[in-house]
């Protein structure tokens, strides 16, 4: 139900997750998620909630185990960086 203030507060779940799969080319700039707190930023990655691409490359995922305090593994999203050709 929405109250005093429109849309505004409305929150819209189709909007959110993950935007590129596994294995697939993104450039720099491309947003890989949209608030999605269950993804960390890997290598050629930033952002926090909202991760994006840092450089050209292929897209892979990685996941570690969390610190000695817990048993949650973490899933991390990388950029495999794509190679520049020198040309002579």
């Amino acid at each position: 139900m929405i109250g005093v203030g429109g849309v505004t507060h409305k929150h819209y779940p189709e909007t959110k997750g993950m935007k590129i799969t596994c294995g697939e080319h993104v450039k720099k700039g491309t947003i890989l998620t949209r608030e999605g707190n269950r993804w960390k930023a890997g290598l050629n990655v930033g952002g926090i909630a909202t991760l994006y691409a840092l450089c050209d490359g292929v897209l892979y995922f990685s996941t570690k185990k969390g610190t000695y305090r817990t048993t949650k593994r973490y899933t991390y999203i990388n950029i495999k960086a794509k190679k520049l050709s020198a040309k002579l």
